[in-house]
């Protein structure tokens, strides 16, 4: 087979169109993965409507929560072999030598490569990646799991992480999405009573299956007010594209609380309180993506039953109606091309 089906961004802001392409040829350190399902990203459409600062070039294939098996490697790829089962992440490429990197914060290097924003990603039949740089998935793991973990999984785990949530604390997780379930979960992973807000019903139910303590509909109630009664939030995780919503959730911290920044809104900017940010002890963590150990992590807790992924299989040529009911909040939580 020498062509492929992939969805290209054609110009920024254009609907995608599903093309016959070449399959690309993997070159230094890089392998060809056959992918089996690529989870649709927020970011997927952030970045076909060029609405963040740093803008991709199109023509471009989106997609970052590419899973799928090795059937060719290039010169130096020895990590994995044909045949081997990986996922493919945002964080394509970074140096390995620099502070950063060096420092175990591989996801702040600056000359990162970003799977279907820099390098094109796997909305196709196949892609190449970094050797160095996709993960093993095990075989306890679907694809169709497998490809939410990829981004959004290892995203929110991360923000999990990075905000220190301790036994028994407050996490209040701000859009349960296809981030936000997953991030629910960590937290009563980590032995936190959990709150979920959202605006629909359906989602809220949705948190109340997936164990949360506490659900708030931030269309009939001021998510502060209710979370203030309980007494407040030691973490809050914004995790909805929303400048509003970040500023509940930070409204929603206790003294000392963690507000980690998740999502990325097109409306680039929230407006908070310095007096209280000081006086309050309060953080505010930005928490982008997760490193490729990461990554494994939340693999080996999925393989060992401790999440729960809520996607639903859909076909490629469909990708512009999936943006629309992304857009729209009617999805559970997360949408995944199936090949």
């Amino acid at each position: 087979m020498t062509t492929m089906k992939a969805a290209v961004v054609p110009e920024l802001g254009a609907d995608l169109e599903i093309r016959e392409v070449q399959v690309p040829v993997p070159g230094q350190n890089q392998v060809l993965v056959r992918i089996e399902a690529s989870g649709l990203c927020h970011t997927d459409i952030h970045a076909a409507h060029g609405e963040w600062p740093v803008k991709p070039h199109p023509p471009f294939i989106p997609g970052h929560e590419g899973v799928g098996v090795v059937t060719a490697t290039g010169p130096g790829a020895t990590l994995h072999k044909v045949g081997d089962r990986v996922a493919i992440a945002w964080l394509g490429y970074a140096c390995g030598h620099c502070q950063y990197c060096v420092a175990g914060w591989e996801t702040l290097c600056e000359e990162q490569r970003n799977s279907g924003y820099s390098v094109d990603g796997a909305y196709a039949e196949y892609a190449v990646a970094d050797d160095r740089f996709v993960v093993a998935v095990p075989d306890e793991i679907s694809s169709l799991d497998a490809a939410p973990l990829t981004c959004a999984g290892v995203t929110t785990f991360k923000a999990i992480k990075v905000a220190r949530l301790q036994p028994g604390e407050t996490a209040a997780i701000f859009g349960i999405g296809g981030l936000g379930h997953l991030a629910l979960q960590y937290a009563r992973v980590l032995g936190a009573r959990v709150v979920a807000v959202d605006v629909e019903d359906a989602k809220l139910e949705l948190a109340r299956e997936l164990g949360a303590d506490v659900t708030i509909n931030a269309r009939t109630m001021d998510p502060v007010k209710g979370i203030a009664e309980i007494g407040g939030a030691d973490v809050a995780v914004a995790a909805a594209a929303s400048p509003q919503s970040f500023e509940q959730a930070y409204a929603s911290l206790r003294r000392g609380g963690r507000l980690a920044c998740v999502a990325l809104p097109a409306e680039d900017t929230m407006t908070f309180s310095i007096f209280d940010t000081v006086l309050s002890g309060k953080s505010i963590i930005g928490s982008i993506v997760g490193t490729r150990n990461d990554l494994a992590d939340v693999f080996a807790l999925h393989a060992a039953g401790r999440t729960r992924v809520i996607a639903e299989p859909r076909q490629l040529q469909d990708v512009n109606a999936c943006f629309d009911q992304v857009l729209a909040g009617r999805v559970p939580a997360r949408l995944v091309f199936t090949f």
